[in-house]
């Protein structure tokens, strides 16, 4: 899919290029990233997410990485997102813009009604993000994603239905 550069006047989704990914593998090791990203053996592959990620980038600097995926079935249509920002980016309403800015295209350009994002249930941080967006806690997802450690660790379901995006 082509996707489009969209912007909010403080940062721009645009999409991601290869050049890009070597700042942003580096970027799954920082503390503030480190802890809830498991890479696979080629996190390149990860963050290429088959074409659907977008670089975020805030004042002509990458700042980070949202990725997506479509359910295009009419009887289950959705779009489902995760998001990656650099810590000295986090804290300032970034991330929160960049899901708006998504979201909205997803709604107003794809036709989506629903969105679903799945945090670690322990990313508290993650979380009131999300929800300063519209997200809405669904359930806990038991032993969801395998962590850093090795061990099960539950997941968080949230999703945003397109009249409650803030």
């Amino acid at each position: 899919m082509d996707l489009p550069t969209l912007g909010d006047g403080r940062l721009v989704l645009r999409p991601l290029t290869d050049t890009d990914l070597d700042a942003l593998v580096t970027l799954l090791d920082v503390p503030g990233v480190h802890e809830w990203w498991v890479p696979s053996a080629d996190p390149r592959d990860d963050l290429r997410c088959e074409g659907d990620a977008f670089a975020i980038v805030v004042d002509d600097e990458l700042a980070g990485w949202l990725g997506f995926a479509e359910e295009l079935d009419p009887d289950y249509l959705h779009a489902s997102m995760d998001i990656l920002l650099a810590p000295r980016f986090q804290g300032a309403g970034l991330g929160p813009a960049a899901l708006r800015l998504l979201s909205r295209w997803f709604i107003d350009e794809r036709g989506h009604h629903r969105i679903t994002i799945d945090p670690n249930c322990a990313n508290e941080r993650a979380i009131r993000a999300y929800e300063s967006v519209g997200f809405r806690r669904v359930g806990v997802m038991r032993r969801y994603e395998r962590g850093r450690s090795g061990e099960w660790e539950d997941g968080l379901l949230m999703d945003l239905l397109a009249e409650e995006l803030r």
